[in-house]
Parts: C-alpha cells; structure tokens; sequence
C-alpha cells in the first residue's frame, strides 16, 4: 500500500491535524494545525466561513449544548475515529507515472459500519472529507439507518483522465484501502466525479482480494452487478418528498409553488424532473457555466431531451439564458441548492428571496449565512435530512445484496417515501420542542440517537 498514512485521531485531540488545506499529491506532505475546539457560528471570522469543518463543528457545537451532552461523549462523538491518507502511484497513458493522493475518514461506527461516498475532484481536502464523513453520520442518524459516516476522496482532475487512467487510480486507492472497507466495515458509494463504473472497480477490486464476488462492499453499482432498481433517483426523490412535506407544514400548495434549482446533475435533474411532475413551476435551472430562466416555467421534461441531444441545458428555447449567480437571488418560492458545498454565504444570503431553502447539496450554506436567514424568516430543510434520500436507498443496496433478493422499483420508493416523511416530522417536531430552527434540530436528534447508541455500548479501554 503505497505512502499510507494513518491520522491518528482518537488518541490527542488537541493534535488533530490539517485544518487547512493538504498540498498537492506531488509533494507528499500534510501541513498541520490545531483544531479550533469550540467554534459557534459567531466565532467563525470571514476567511474560515467557507471552511466546511468548521461548519459542521459549529452546528455540532451548538447542538450539543442545547442536548446538555456530557464532556466525554462531546469529545467522542465531535471528532472522526480514523483519518487515512494514501499516496497512490498511477501509470498514465503517456507512460508516466503519477502519484495522486487520496482520503478516507471515518467518522463513527456506533450504529453499524461507515458509509459514505467517494469523490474525485482537484478540489479535495482533508478538511473536506473530514466533514462530509461527519455530515453522513448526522444523515444516517436523522433517518435512522444503522450505519455511521466515512468519506473519500482523490486529489485528481477526472474529466482530463482517460477511462483506463481512472480505472487504474481506483483499483489501485481501492488496493490501498483494503484493510479498512468491507461490508461490516465501510461501504463506500460515489460522489461528485465518481459513478456506477467506479464503484464496479471498487467492488471488483476488492472481490479479487477477498477470492470471492462481493456485491455488499459498495452501493451505487450498476443493477446487473448488484445495484438497487431506484438508486439513480433517490436523492432527487428524497429531495421532493420534504419540499411536500414542507408545503403542508406552511398551508401551501404544488400548482402556486415556484422552483429554482441550482445544479441540473444527478441531484439536481432528478429534483426538478419529479417535482415538475407533481406540478410545481420550475422558472429557473442553474449550472457551472450558465443558467436559464423562464418565470412562466420551464418543461423539465422538454429541458432532459435538450441537454441529452446538446449534451447541455444551453440554447434551450423553453427559457432564456441567464447569470448562474444572480439565479439564486431571484423570487422563488423554493430555492433548492443541488451543486456543492458554501454557495450561500454571508456574501449573498441577504439577497435571497426565497420562503423555503432545500438543501439538495452538502454543506451548501455556511453558518454565517444561517443567521442570515434566520432573520428573514426561511425554512430551511437542512441537508442532513434534504439529500438523504440517497444513503437510505443505499441501505437498501446493501440490504439486498446481503440477502441476495431485490426489491421492485416501487418496494424501493415506497419504504423511501416512508422514511424520508417520518424524518421530516421527526425534525420539525424537534425543532418545535426545542425551540430552534430545523438544521439545529436535525442535529440534536442525530447526535442524540449517536449518544444513546455510543453510551449503551459503552467505551472500550
């Protein structure tokens, strides 16, 4: 296992490395700093609000005070239990070769094994990683599957990579991680850059260790190797079940309900695609390179047909182009973030117009922008609840490989809709006899259902 690093995190707190950003894969080192251990939203300066660790410590912080956590199991469950960092070298096509470096962070496995995706991006940080294990802890939690959190993640640029370069960079991380996934380990699934093929080669991968086929060991797979009928849309789907519990909650209805979406991926399509179905007004879709508008609405159906034909939602004659920033700022009804992490920030929270904020993305508003928006009066469906839809159905995955029998497509929607309405209902009740806004109360009750587990099985030692 080429350059493997373990970061060992339970052992000091006070030495938990790289709250900044890790150097390039070339250079094979990490800079370390020390943690901030107590970071209210208030304490959270300008240039760190984009720092996604120290978003969810913030809302983990201010959970845990209002839970009355006791010190120990504050310090247990704030943290990731494992932190790995692996140096992966890489033969490209030119005959080179290249060192990429990867993330895995585990965050806990109170409830059951780690579960979290994998993402291939130039962007990639430990601090990243470290949160978005986190955040699927939280997420398991809210919806109350038995798994905890991990992410990965590889420092790479995938759309300049061949298929074969790819192919080789997974099966080789895959290879370097062997010892710490597995089905009662750490599942992983894809993510942003990463797909159905790459968990195919993590799962084969794997399985030419272990000397035999093992379907269980990652979610998101193709349905001929394993795959669950209503993966591809279980985010999407998840997305609209609470924008209609939300519509109940505030005596409003689909037909009067205007929608703008900003990211038209996997997420972001598939939210659009099934809330326009059931007659809401999408009047604007945005995107990396561009956005459309149209306040009369816009035909999701008609827009899927344009970008499979043009490969892009651009020149659609439905709408007319317009500026991907200024997008979000524009009345709407619900606004649905389905992109990536800080594009609501204290920058341009004031500026937004909506009354319902669904967080399709993870992490896409910062602490300060939650002030913000608090002020305004917007009801906030968090992400740990908005985009689970996704991990539940990956449960579902794993259920069915593990029992070797699958599900119809509708068993599979079914129990998801059950689910992802149960969690919404248990949230805003939390948030009603709490008295706090629905992100804090969506952290309250998954570190609680955390601690509960956490205390039962007491600490090993």
């Amino acid at each position: 296992m080429a350059g493997e690093q373990l970061v060992p995190t339970g052992a000091a707190r006070s030495g938990l490395p790289t709250l900044g950003r890790t150097t390039p894969a070339a250079d094979k080192e990490t800079t370390m700093e020390a943690p901030v251990l107590s970071t209210p939203a208030t304490a959270i300066s300008a240039e760190q609000e984009n720092n996604p660790w120290l978003a969810q410590a913030a809302r983990f912080d201010e959970a845990a005070r209002r839970l009355n956590l006791d010190a120990g199991l504050w310090k247990v469950l704030r943290f990731p239990s494992r932190e790995i960092i692996v140096h992966i070298p890489v033969s490209m096509d030119d005959g080179s070769v290249e060192v990429f470096t990867g993330y895995r962070v585990q965050h806990s496995i109170s409830r059951g094994p780690c579960k979290g995706g994998i993402r291939y991006s130039p962007d990639v940080s430990l601090d990243e990683v470290r949160a978005l294990a986190s955040w699927m802890t939280w997420k398991c939690a809210v919806v109350n599957i038995p798994f905890g959190g991990a992410k990965g993640g590889v420092i790479c640029d995938p759309k300049t990579m061949s298929q074969g370069e790819l192919e080789r960079m997974t099966r080789r991380y895959t290879a370097a991680l062997i010892e710490f996934i597995g089905p009662e380990k750490d599942v992983p699934a894809p993510d942003m850059g990463t797909n159905e093929q790459t968990m195919a080669w993590v799962m084969d991968t794997y399985s030419m260790h272990m000397g035999q086929t093992m379907t269980s060991v990652v979610t998101g797979k193709p349905v001929s190797l394993g795959g669950s009928r209503g993966r591809r849309e279980a985010t999407g789907r998840g997305i609209s079940v609470v924008v209609d519990q939300a519509l109940k909650h505030l005596n409003m209805v689909p037909a009067e309900t205007t929608v703008i979406v900003q990211g038209f991926g996997n997420v972001g399509s598939n939210a659009a695609k099934l809330l326009w179905e059931k007659g809401y007004k999408i009047i604007g879709i945005g995107e990396f390179d561009g956005a459309l508008h149209n306040p009369n609405g816009i035909d999701i159906s008609e827009l899927l047909q344009h970008r499979a034909r043009t490969g892009s939602i651009h020149k659609f004659a439905g709408a007319s182009a317009f500026d991907k920033d200024t997008l979000l700022t524009q009345p709407c009804d619900v606004l649905i973030p389905a992109a990536t992490e800080n594009v609501i920030t204290s920058r341009n929270a004031h500026q937004l117009q909506c009354r319902i904020l669904c967080e399709g993305a993870n992490g896409p508003t910062t602490p300060l922008a939650d002030d913000i928006l608090g002020e305004k009066g917007v009801f906030i469906i968090p992400d740990i609840l908005a985009n689970a839809g996704g991990v539940t159905t990956s449960y579902f995955e794993w259920v069915q490989d593990r029992m070797g029998y699958f599900w119809t497509e509708d068993e599979v929607n079914q129990r998801l809709d059950r689910i992802m309405m149960d969690s919404f209902t248990d949230v805003l009740q939390y948030a009603i006899a709490h008295d706090v806004n629905n992100r804090i109360a969506a952290y309250m009750l998954a570190i609680d259902r955390v601690a509960h587990t956490t205390r039962q099985r007491g600490i090993y030692a």
